[in-house]
């Protein structure tokens, strides 16, 4: 079994694609459409509805954020199925986030 061992310390946080401005990312894995990341959303971040086609895992390591009259806080997960209309997100003080998607189908 091949492993991976990644440092997040090692890495920068760079502006991340798709993400209104200000939102940063640490890219973990990219694997044929399979990607891990860690994600810093900032204070008062809004992103509108959107669908993936994969599935989509959200992990809270800090701060929070809402959606659709939820707020995740630190320690929450959030699982949203491949297709599943999601959103909008906000968050007012900002969070970091670790954030899977299974493999586009």
């Amino acid at each position: 079994m091949l492993q991976e061992m990644v440092n997040c310390n090692d890495l920068e946080w760079k502006p991340a694609k798709s993400y209104p401005t200000g939102t940063l990312s640490k890219i973990l894995r990219y694997d044929h459409g399979k990607k891990t990341i860690l994600l810093k959303i900032p204070a008062n971040f809004s992103m509108e509805e959107h669908t993936h086609t994969s599935l989509e895992q959200h992990y809270v390591l800090e701060g929070s954020y809402e959606i659709e009259g939820i707020t995740y806080g630190p320690g929450t997960y959030q699982l949203i199925p491949p297709g599943y209309s999601h959103g909008p997100f906000k968050s007012k003080e900002g969070a970091i986030l670790f954030v899977v998607w299974d493999e586009e189908k």
